[in-house]
C-alpha cells in the first residue's frame, strides 16, 4: 500500500478533526440539553441549582458546534453546501432553539418572580427543539439524505432516541454535581431515561444496516465483522455498568462521577462505530473527503488558523471545568 503525501492526508486530518469537534459537542452540549429537558420535573429551587450546573459551561460548549460546522464551511465547501441544503429547515429551527435556549438563560436571572416560570419553559421548549432537530439532522445525514418513506421513519426515530440519550446524560451530570434530593430525584430521572435511550439505540443499531447498504456491507463482512462487534459488546457492558450504580449507594458519593463517565464512553464508542461505517465519505455514497475538499493550498492555510485557535477553545473549554469542578454552588449573576 502506498504512503500519502501531505496534500492528500491533509482532508483526513481535517475530516478528523471536525469529527471530535462535533463530538466534544454533542457530548458536552447534550448533557446541558438534556438538563434543561429535566427541568420541568423540578421545582423552582431545584431549577435554579440545575441552570447553576451548566452556567459555567453552556456557552463553551457550543464553541465546539462553530468549529465543527466552521470546518465543515471552509475545509470541505462542496459537502458543506450539500448538507445544509438538505438540512436547511431542521438547521434553522436548531438555531431558534438555541437563541431561546441562550435568551432564557440569561433572562431568568433577572426576570421578576412572576416571569421567572416563562423564562423557565422557554429553556425547556428551546432545549427539547435543538435536541430534536439535531437527531433528525442525523438521521438524515447517516441515511445520506436517501429519498423513500424508509428514511423519514429513520430519521424520526433518531429523533426521538437522541433527546432521551441527552435527558440520561443530563440526569447522570446531575448525579454527579449535585446532592441531597435534587440529587436523588436525578437519580430517578436516570433511571426513568434508560430504558427508553437504552431501546432507541437497540433499534437504531438495527436500523442502519438495512437503511444503507455500505453500512451493512462494512458492519457484516469478515474479519472486519470482528472488530466491529467490540463496539456493541463493550457499550453493553458500560450501559449495564451504569444501570447497576444508579441502583448502589456507592452513586451517592464516591462513585457519583463514574455514570456520567461511562455514558460518555457510549457515545465515543458510537462515534467510532459511525466513523468506521461512513469513511472515506463525508456524504455517505455520495461525497468522499478528497472529492470535498479544498484544495490543498487552501487546506494548508486553513491548518494554521486551526492550530492557533483550537488550542485556545481547549484551554478555555479546560480552564472552565476545573475552576468549576465539584459540586453546585449558587450562580449569582448579581
Amino acid at each position: 500500500m502506498m504512503s500519502m503525501s501531505f496534500d492528500e492526508l491533509l482532508p483526513l486530518i481535517f475530516i478528523g478533526l471536525m469529527g471530535v469537534s462535533l463530538l466534544v459537542y454533542v457530548v458536552s452540549d447534550g448533557y446541558d440539553l438534556g438538563v434543561g429537558m429535566l427541568m420541568h420535573r423540578a421545582t423552582p429551587d431545584e431549577r435554579d441549582t440545575m441552570v447553576a450546573s451548566i452556567g459555567p459551561f453552556w456557552d463553551a460548549n457550543e464553541t465546539w458546534l462553530v468549529l465543527g460546522v466552521g470546518l465543515l464551511l471552509v475545509a470541505f465547501p462542496k459537502a458543506h453546501g450539500l448538507v445544509l441544503s438538505e438540512l436547511y429547515l431542521p438547521t434553522a429551527l436548531m438555531l431558534v432553539g438555541l437563541i431561546l435556549r441562550g435568551a432564557a438563560f440569561d433572562f431568568r436571572v433577572k426576570a421578576k418572580a412572576d416571569r421567572k416560570a416563562m423564562w423557565d419553559r422557554m429553556f425547556i421548549a428551546g432545549s427539547m427543539l435543538a435536541s430534536v432537530c439535531q437527531g433528525w439532522m442525523l438521521g438524515r445525514y447517516i441515511s445520506g439524505f436517501g429519498e423513500g418513506w424508509n428514511y423519514p421513519i429513520f430519521a424520526g426515530a433518531i429523533a426521538i432516541a437522541l433527546p432521551m440519550a441527552y435527558a440520561l446524560l443530563g440526569a447522570t451530570w446531575l448525579v454527579m454535581k449535585t446532592h441531597g434530593e435534587l440529587q436523588e430525584k436525578a437519580i430517578e430521572w436516570s433511571k426513568i431515561a434508560f430504558a427508553p435511550m437504552v431501546l432507541g439505540l437497540i433499534l437504531i443499531s438495527m436500523a442502519t444496516p438495512w437503511i444503507s447498504e455500505t453500512v451493512r456491507i462494512r458492519w457484516f463482512t469478515l474479519p472486519a465483522m470482528i472488530a466491529v462487534a467490540s463496539i456493541p459488546i463493550t457499550s453493553s457492558v458500560a450501559l449495564l455498568t451504569v444501570r447497576l450504580l444508579l441502583g448502589a449507594p456507592a452513586v451517592r458519593g464516591a462513585l457519583c462521577w463514574l455514570p456520567f463517565a461511562l455514558l460518555v464512553l457510549v457515545f465515543l464508542l458510537s462515534f467510532l462505530g459511525l466513523s468506521y461505517s461512513i469513511y472515506p465519505y463525508v456524504v455517505i455514497d455520495r461525497l468522499t473527503v478528497w472529492q470535498a475538499a479544498s484544495s490543498p493550498e487552501s487546506l494548508r492555510v486553513i491548518l494554521i488558523g486551526v492550530c492557533v485557535t483550537l488550542p485556545v477553545i481547549i484551554a478555555y473549554t479546560g480552564f472552565s471545568y476545573r475552576v468549576f469542578r465539584g459540586k453546585t454552588i449558587e450562580l449569582d449573576y448579581a
